[in-house]
C-alpha cells in the first residue's frame, strides 16, 4: 500500500547509523516525494520496464530521504529500511543499483550523476524511448568540473528529455556569479527557481514545455534536522 507524504518521518526514524547524513538527506525530501508521486512514469511492480522514467540520485550523500520515498512508493519495504546501514543490508551508506529495488545508478562519488543522465538521455534518444531521464544534484557538487562538461554536451545534444535538479542549500564553497540557474542557462538550458518545500511550485517546474532543450529546476532549501 502506498502512502503519503507525511509519514515520511516516520520511515525515516527508521533508519539509524552514524552515516546516515540526515540533513542532506532531509534537504531532498520534497523534492523526491514530489518527482516519485506526481512526475515520473514508473511502476513498482515492474521497476525495470524499459519505458520507464530514470531517476538518478547523483547527491548520494544521506540516501534516507530516497530510501523513504521509495519505500512510501511500494519499491521497498519498512522491513529493509529498518536494516540500514548494517552488513547484509540492500540499504548502503550510498544506494547500490545491483542492490537496492528501483534504484537506477550507485552513487556517492560526486559529480558523476549529470554526465550518466545525460548519456543515458542520448541512449533513449537512439532508441526513439519515451522515457525521460531526471538526476537531482547537489549545489556543492556543481564543483566538480565533470558537470560544467555534462552542462555544455547537454545543451547542444538538444536533450530535451533530461531534467536535473539542484538542491541549493548554500553548500557550495565557490558558488556561482548570478546564482546557479546562470550556470545552465548560458550553456542553453531552460530553468526554473523554485521554493524546494513547495510542492505545488515544484510540480510546476517538473512540467514545464521545454522541448529540445534539457531544463534545470534550482531547488532552493534550509537544511533542517530530521
Amino acid at each position: 500500500m502506498q502512502m503519503t507524504f507525511d509519514e515520511l518521518p516516520r520511515l525515516m526514524t527508521l533508519m539509524t547509523g552514524d552515516e546516515k547524513h540526515s540533513t542532506s538527506a532531509t534537504s531532498t525530501l520534497d523534492v523526491l516525494w514530489v518527482l516519485y508521486s506526481d512526475i515520473l512514469s514508473l511502476d513498482a511492480e515492474n521497476p525495470d520496464d524499459p519505458e520507464r522514467d530514470r531517476f538518478y540520485l547523483s547527491k548520494g550523500h544521506g540516501p534516507m530521504a530516497y530510501y523513504a520515498v521509495l519505500a512510501a512508493r511500494g519499491f521497498l519495504t519498512p522491513n529493509e529500511l529498518a536494516s540500514f546501514g548494517s552488513y547484509d543490508s540492500p540499504l548502503g551508506n550510498h544506494p547500490d543499483r545491483t542492490l537496492a529495488r528501483g534504484v537506477d545508478i550507485g552513487s556517492g562519488s560526486l559529480g558523476h550523476g549529470l554526465a550518466l543522465a545525460a548519456g543515458t538521455a542520448v541512449a533513449l534518444r537512439i532508441q526513439k524511448s519515451i522515457a525521460r531521464v531526471f538526476v537531482l544534484i547537489g549545489d556543492a557538487e556543481l564543483d566538480e568540473g565533470s558537470n560544467m562538461e555534462a552542462i555544455q554536451f547537454a545543451a547542444r545534444s538538444n536533450l530535451g528529455n533530461l531534467t536535473a535538479v539542484v538542491i541549493d542549500n548554500d553548500s557550495a564553497g565557490l558558488g556561482w556569479p548570478g546564482g546557479i540557474a546562470s550556470r545552465f542557462t548560458v550553456e542553453g538550458w531552460s530553468a526554473s527557481d523554485v521554493d524546494g518545500r513547495d510542492h505545488s511550485a515544484l510540480r510546476q517546474a517538473f512540467r514545464l514545455d521545454h522541448a529540445d532543450r534539457p531544463h534545470v529546476v534550482v531547488a532552493h532549501v534550509e537544511k533542517k534536522e530530521s
